[in-house]
């Protein structure tokens, strides 16, 4: 796993082999967006203590959405230190483990994508603490507020930190490369609006679910990402 600074002293990225988590910083209070696979947590743990902070103090995990490159260590991250875990209503019971995980609409070019993503461990069914809905205030980051950006999944959610022009995207964005629509989506035209929904935002740093996060035109970068996507 790579530790890497995004923003001094407030926001570091957990990059692991396929997908990433990302800890946010309010002083020594921390906060957990998305988990990394079953295995990740004692990386996730060492990652923590090497910044100089204390995995006791982890005090929510958030998840974007209930895939298993980004679900899976959080229940034994949340059984250790007593984080809740935060999803949105609509994903909390595939997570759970009540429901499957919904099936992508995979466009060809996908499927090679698809098949490696399917050699991460399957996450095991976690508890979620609190359902969030869009619109909702999570406690971190003086106002974040979940963004419900369906199509990549039923319950997607980004996080926007407005006093910090920060937005998480989970994969309803992607960059890969080039700053992109996220692949393995359920509903390709929902996708879409969601992407148009959160370039809306206008951040000033946009943290993906895979690929390395913005920092300079962001705003500009995702504008145009999302106005040259293509409808169908």
């Amino acid at each position: 796993m790579d530790l890497v600074e995004v923003l001094p002293d407030r926001l570091h990225m957990f990059r692991f082999p396929i997908g990433q988590a990302y800890l946010w910083q309010d002083g020594e209070a921390l906060t957990l967006i998305d988990a990394g696979n079953i295995g990740s947590a004692a990386e996730i743990e060492g990652a923590i203590r090497s910044l100089g902070l204390r995995p006791g103090r982890l005090e929510r995990i958030v998840l974007t959405h209930c895939h298993r490159d980004h679900i899976g260590a959080a229940g034994e991250l949340a059984a250790r230190w007593g984080a809740p875990v935060l999803a949105h209503r609509l994903d909390a019971p595939v997570i759970r483990g009540e429901r499957p995980v919904p099936e992508p609409v995979l466009r060809d070019w996908e499927l090679p994508l698809w098949e490696k993503g399917m050699t991460v461990p399957e996450a095991p069914p976690t508890p979620v603490d609190r359902e969030v809905e869009d619109g909702e205030e999570l406690g971190f980051g003086d106002g974040a507020y979940a963004v419900h950006a369906p199509g990549h999944t039923d319950g997607s959610i980004g996080i926007h930190l407005p006093r910090h022009g920060v937005l998480f995207t989970g994969d309803c964005v992607a960059a890969v490369g080039p700053v992109m629509l996220g692949v393995f989506n359920v509903d390709h035209g929902r996708a879409l609006a969601s992407f148009h929904r959160l370039a809306a935002l206008a951040p000033s740093v946009a943290c993906f679910g895979h690929g390395d996060p913005l920092t300079a035109d962001t705003a500009s970068v995702l504008a145009r990402a999302a106005a040259g996507t293509p409808a169908a």
